[in-house]
């Protein structure tokens, strides 16, 4: 689960790590009133989407007035802004962030994410803070210090000097930047977080440590022990589709393609969109019903995939080891039934009951196309589709 900066540093000041003040508004008014309130010479009004590379986007502007903040949330509010991670699509700007300005001395990258390498919680700090730490990454991996936690010690004080050392950080700001790292690390592992990043982070020009940006992913299968963090969820922000899946506990990303795709099991789903591309089609998403799914689930499950206008044909891939085929031949045909299926569907059934499947959709009067293995389904729904 994505959060928005705002709420990340919400999160950050409950933990103790230093940000600005800030003010979230809705309408131009609302900024305008947040600069006045705010009271410095600049603000910085923030486009608040879940996305990065807000700044290159046109996102993040300074205003030297609340006038002119009034103006420039004026301009953001409504707009579409696209970013390196946005995709050319764009995300529609609700609200924005209005920020005080601070006397910054230096611009740094600090990030703590799972390093699935060592199976390790690991801080990644660069002195090439405020640009795209992928692009230093993939040009400069030697600027990027990383600082591994082991799990029973938990972040040490000498991890957080080193650290800052290596950022050339000098005087009292190192304990400053340490006790900043131990206060991120909590945050992280105690609201059950899979990415805490700031770029920049900033060095004052008075020697503090302050949290400018503000990144926080959260681990969706730990969110039952943090009720309070699902207050921060935007679905405005979220594919509608997606948001439908969760609620009916369904594992479901759309893509781009025009191949519906409903499978029993993450890797089965994984192989049937390769295959559907190593024969030149396209997958729309990506959806697994999962082992034990009732008819209501997988009719639910095919009521979304249609509910995609891109989707042309629709290949379902079923193994019945705990899932029986009959079972989900009865939600086929009641989904198909439903909604009054106009696009050719291929049907791949095997394991469990898979003959008791096959005859109920036979006979269920539907144009459905069989298919006897994966790739010969995949050719099928590709054929369909062209």
């Amino acid at each position: 689960m994505k959060i928005h900066e705002y709420q990340g540093k919400e999160l950050f000041r409950k933990y103790g790590v230093p940000t600005p003040r800030g003010i979230l508004a809705t309408t131009p008014d609302e900024a305008e009133k947040a600069a006045k309130e705010l009271g410095t010479s600049v603000v910085v009004v923030k486009a608040q989407i879940h996305a990065g590379g807000r700044g290159k986007g046109g996102g993040v502007k300074l205003a030297k007035s609340p006038a002119e903040a009034r103006q420039l949330a004026q301009q953001m509010i409504g707009m579409k802004l696209k970013t390196i991670q946005t995709g050319p699509e764009g995300q529609t700007v609700n609200k924005v962030y209005i920020e005080e300005g601070l006397a910054i001395g230096q611009e740094l990258y600090l990030g703590v994410t799972l390093d699935r390498a060592t199976s390790r919680i690991t801080f990644m700090a660069s002195r090439e803070g405020g640009v795209e730490i992928e692009e230093v990454a993939e040009k400069h991996p030697e600027k990027i210090l990383r600082e591994a936690v082991d799990p029973v010690a938990g972040f040490q004080d000498f991890q957080g000097r080193k650290l800052a050392f290596g950022l050339g950080l000098t005087g009292p700001t190192v304990n400053k930047f340490v006790q900043f790292c131990s206060a991120l690390y909590r945050v992280y592992t105690e609201a059950d977080a899979s990415l805490v990043e700031i770029n920049p982070l900033v060095i004052t020009k008075d020697g503090g440590v302050v949290a400018l940006d503000a990144k926080v992913d959260f681990e969706e299968n730990a969110l039952y022990r943090h009720k309070d963090l699902l207050a921060y969820r935007d679905l405005a922000e979220e594919e509608p589709r997606e948001t439908q899946a969760k609620e009916w506990d369904l594992a479901y990303i759309a893509l781009d393609g025009n191949i519906g795709c409903m499978v029993n099991g993450a890797g089965l789903a994984m192989a049937t969109m390769d295959t559907i591309k190593l024969v030149g089609g396209s997958p729309a998403n990506f959806l697994d019903v999962g082992g034990g799914a009732s008819k209501e689930k997988v009719t639910a499950a095919f009521k979304l995939i249609l509910a995609d206008p891109q989707v042309k044909a629709v290949l379902v891939n079923i193994f019945g080891g705990i899932m029986k085929c009959d079972i989900i031949a009865e939600g086929i045909i009641a989904a198909a039934k439903e909604v009054q299926l106009k696009i050719p569907l291929v049907v791949r059934l095997e394991g469990t009951n898979v003959q008791q499947g096959k005859d109920l959709l036979s006979n269920s009067g539907l144009a459905i196309t069989p298919a006897d293995n994966l790739r010969q389904a995949a050719e099928k729904a590709v054929a369909a589709v062209k």
